[in-house]
């Protein structure tokens, strides 16, 4: 555990700009994770969380089978580090 003052900063690849990155690695046994823990913020891994809700609701994955595992691994790699992701068909946003 790090001192409470000191904060990872990171250039964010989503954002675009410097915040403070996410606080470990989420995938360490998947090159994705590191890619993610040097340049993507707290703030892009929420947003990309909230996706990622949305995607497993609006398919209903499930994550314990590897099609759906690569699947949402390459939504978050689209997302995080694409040009954004395209939503579901037939997707409205109930907000």
């Amino acid at each position: 555990m790090s001192d409470s003052n000191s904060v990872r900063m990171v250039f964010c690849a989503k954002l675009q700009k410097e915040l403070p990155g996410v606080e470990q690695n989420p995938f360490p046994a998947h090159p994705l994770g590191q890619r993610i823990y040097d340049s993507i913020s707290k703030d892009a891994w929420k947003m990309w969380i909230e996706h990622m809700k949305m995607l497993m609701n609006e398919y209903r994955l499930n994550l314990g089978t590897k099609e759906a595992q690569e699947f949402v691994f390459q939504q978050m790699e689209q997302f995080l580090f694409g040009q954004g992701v395209a939503l579901p068909p037939g997707y409205t946003n109930e907000k």
